[in-house]
């Protein structure tokens, strides 16, 4: 495993974009847990402070993929820069309306606009492995290793952010966050000899986008339930341990899902699978509603330690499979804004979540919410299990050309922009 993943950290020029990609990602966890924890400490609402979270991650779903799309025809920079610079405005803005009691209203929009905003970085860096290794054995290894990347982001991310809004203040949590993004971002995007190149594409590619591809659709559509399993069990797991009256250990709690899949993920991206990704795909999604099943029933903090972990298993290697697929979908002059449909079927998936766990929180606690966690698990299943068909590349794929590209309204789990 380490042979494989040193072979791959040894691509020429790879760390010039990683190492930047790295400091600009680790905001995107600390994103979601802190506004929830600035908005309950600023309104004393579960509820309000899930649907705050959720108007931003909707607007990151929503705006997400157009970014990636802009990023394969302009280049990556063109979008980095203004995307990074607004969003650290919005953040900002929105811990200075929610400290000052300014009206709900603010909330929302300069959440939506915190979200509209946020830079497509681990999108970006998956396109320029592709540009880097496309064809070659590696590939999959190094969507495994930015999986892994992103777990350890949820490792570190809300442990940082809980440790400072508890801490310290609410608002700083947000306001490191901040920072972080917009440094790592501007210097992410001055990485551009390692960018893959602009896609303008000839004829009918040049306004097709990568959601006509049906595969795509159904991804997108199985990502938004990872997406609800991270968003109720980041309302829940919240609940959880302010009702066993250790609030502070949220962050902790939350790290433990993520330390699971990182274990996992780094396991999975370096076996050679010879079963096929779609099948993987399901086992993976059965691991994961396994895995949640047993959530709404945890007595204690130390009985919940095990729990998390082994739902964590289950979340890399559902994500790797996913990110694996897409590629093998669309054309290179679609890559990025086919990574940045899952990655804002997710953003859509934790909006969901969130707002539904808030709501069950406030009524009922933390176990009601941990069912929909289950539920959104199982219901993951039954979309990549019905819809397995849907995931088998063709050969116009594998050539770079648009394929299977049935009408959005007509392709069944189909997933509306």
């Amino acid at each position: 495993m380490i042979s494989t993943y040193t072979a791959l950290l040894r691509t020429p020029s790879a760390w010039r974009f990683l190492a930047p990609g790295l400091v600009a990602r680790l905001p995107y966890a600390m994103l979601g847990l802190g506004i929830v924890l600035l908005v309950k400490d600023a309104t004393g609402s579960y509820g309000m402070a899930g649907a705050v979270s959720a108007a931003m991650a909707v607007a990151l779903a929503a705006v997400g993929p157009q970014t990636g799309r802009l990023a394969d025809r302009y280049g990556q920079a063109a979008v980095l820069v203004p995307g990074a610079l607004v969003h650290g405005a919005a953040v900002a803005a929105l811990i200075v309306c929610a400290k000052s009691g300014a009206p709900t209203w603010t909330l929302f929009v300069t959440a939506i606009a915190a979200g509209a905003s946020v830079p497509q970085i681990g999108s970006m860096v998956r396109a320029r492995w592709v540009a880097k290794l496309q064809g070659q054995p590696l590939l999959p290894t190094a969507f495994a290793f930015e999986s892994v990347t992103d777990e350890f982001t949820f490792v570190v991310g809300p442990v940082v952010a809980t440790f400072l809004a508890t801490g310290i203040d609410p608002g700083v949590g947000l306001a490191v966050e901040a920072v972080l993004t917009v440094v790592g971002s501007l210097a992410f995007a001055a990485q551009r000899s390692t960018a893959p190149a602009r896609r303008a594409a000839a004829g009918d590619e040049r306004h097709a986008s990568a959601l006509r591809v049906a595969g795509v659709r159904l991804l997108a559509a199985a990502f938004v339930c990872i997406g609800m399993v991270f968003g109720t069990v980041q309302v829940a797991i919240t609940a959880f341990a302010e009702e066993a009256g250790q609030a502070g250990l949220a962050g902790a709690l939350y790290a433990v899902f993520a330390g699971g899949s990182l274990i996992a993920g780094a396991v999975y991206g370096a076996v050679a699978w010879r079963r096929a990704a779609h099948t993987r795909l399901a086992a993976a999604f059965g691991m994961l509603a396994l895995g949640t099943a047993p959530l709404f029933a945890v007595p204690s903090i130390g009985v919940m330690i095990p729990v998390a972990l082994l739902v964590g298993l289950g979340l890399a290697p559902t994500l790797i499979t996913g990110y694996t697929l897409v590629e093998t979908l669309v054309p290179a002059a679609a890559k990025t804004e086919a990574f940045t449909w899952l990655t804002g079927a997710v953003g859509l998936g934790l909006a969901l979540g969130s707002t539904l766990a808030g709501v069950a929180t406030d009524e009922f606690g933390a176990g009601p919410a941990f069912v929909l966690t289950f539920a959104a698990a199982a219901s993951g299943l039954a979309i990549v299990s019905l819809g397995r068909r849907l995931l088998t590349p063709t050969r116009g794929a594998a050539a770079g050309a648009v394929v299977d590209v049935t009408p959005v309204d007509a392709a069944p789990l189909a997933l509306g922009r």
